[in-house]
């Protein structure tokens, strides 16, 4: 699909969705063809799913592989694409090691047009569900962080979460006056045909803040099935583009004028009456 020209006074960002493997290389190999794409494409942003670099066949398979912070293959290729590019890039999670052994903390790491780490953040809520056939305890090889991560960017201020944090309104309400939320994800298509669009677009609209959400999107070979259905949504809670399944890029104008214009028409954020600390 050909995308217009971005309007004076807007930016272009790309959320990517990937299906990715037990497969390191295979997975940075993909990754850099699709934010190729997304830099062809005019973004200045691109935002990788969730374990862009992994889905193992099990979930121990990425404690195997984690990395220091500052260190490894993985960080050394988003730092060299984001400086190859010129662009801000979000490495969607990255296994890190944690204090205990046999776990890993999630790490969202954000690198800056010159290809230094920017910002870190550790996911803090940890996915658990069991539906008889279906079941996911991320706390076997989590550890959780305990930091809420906002940084100032060019594309104003972008605060960081992962996946299962979208169901936690009060962690996005602790960000203070974010502009736009970025959201790498693996949902399980379970509950993401049930829930992911709806909880993307209320983020959105409850903070009057723009989302970028890269998911992974399709079967994977542990067998295990992801939503997909990465999607750029406006403060409005419009989708500005979406892709149900597969590998690609989403690309949309993050235009902060009229993120301004809506903040004064309708200051819901500035009604606000019950602040918890």
């Amino acid at each position: 699909m050909l995308k217009t020209e971005p309007q004076p006074g807007t930016c272009r960002v790309a959320a990517i969705q990937m299906a990715s493997g037990p497969n390191v290389s295979a997975n940075l190999a993909e990754a850099e063809r699709l934010i190729d794409m997304a830099v062809a494409q005019g973004a200045k942003l691109v935002v990788l799913p969730e374990y862009f670099c992994i889905m193992g066949m099990k979930e121990t398979d990425k404690v195997a592989v984690c990395e220091t912070e500052g260190k490894g293959p993985i960080q050394k290729f988003l730092g060299a694409q984001a400086k190859k590019h010129k662009i801000w890039l979000v490495g969607g999670s990255v296994p890190l090691e944690a204090s205990v052994p046999g776990k890993v903390r999630n790490s969202c790491l954000v690198y800056d047009d010159k290809g230094k780490l920017a910002a870190r953040y550790d996911k803090i809520h940890l996915f658990g569900l069991d539906l008889g056939n279906e079941h996911y305890s991320e706390e076997e090889t989590i550890e959780p962080g305990d930091q809420i991560v906002v940084l100032e960017t060019p594309f104003g201020r972008i605060g960081l979460s992962v996946c299962y944090d979208l169901r936690f309104p009060e962690l996005y309400r602790a960000m203070k006056d974010v502009d736009l939320i970025v959201l790498p994800s693996a949902f399980t298509d379970t509950t993401g045909k049930a829930h992911w669009e709806t909880l993307v677009r209320a983020r959105a609209i409850e903070n009057l803040a723009y989302v970028v959400a890269s998911a992974q999107g399709g079967y994977h070979l542990s067998g295990r099935e992801t939503h997909g259905n990465s999607m750029i949504v406006d403060p409005w809670g419009v989708i500005l583009d979406r892709l149900p399944r597969g590998s690609g890029v989403v690309i949309a104008s993050v235009n902060r004028a009229y993120q301004a214009s809506l903040r004064q028409s309708l200051p819901a954020l500035q009604h606000r009456t019950i602040h918890h600390c």
